[in-house]
């Protein structure tokens, strides 16, 4: 078993349930770590039969270009295409931050952190 991290995916996006969060955005944040096992492809180097990081990424920066009211939402829609993508994978979680959010006080992040096994 292994992980592969994805840290500090940097996005700009139009998530909230304020009306300028729709219009203008916020910066956002997301980490992700998914747990696979990577004992083959760390002996054969073929990426083919790894976790291939990009589409990773990928589906991330899909997933946050979708608006949603929900921080919730964004992470659980993240796991799901993981898992519908990716059936390697056997656990992911993902943390996703809305840098300095309008909650009329002095806060650099709020995050969600969900996380998902394969069953």
């Amino acid at each position: 078993m292994g992980k592969i991290k994805l840290n500090n995916i940097r996005i700009h996006a139009n998530h909230g349930c304020l009306q300028e969060e729709a219009i203008i955005g916020s910066d956002y944040r997301v980490d992700l770590v998914v747990h696979a096992d990577l004992s083959g492809p760390s002996v054969s180097d073929k990426l083919s039969e790894t976790v291939d990081y990009v589409h990773l990424n990928n589906i991330v920066k899909e997933e946050m270009a979708k608006k949603s009211y929900l921080l919730e939402h964004v992470a659980r829609r993240i796991l799901d295409r993981i898992f519908d993508e990716l059936p390697t994978v056997s656990c992911a979680e993902v943390v996703v931050s809305k840098i300095n959010p309008p909650l009329g006080g002095d806060v650099e992040s709020v995050s969600v952190v969900l996380k998902l096994e394969r069953s």
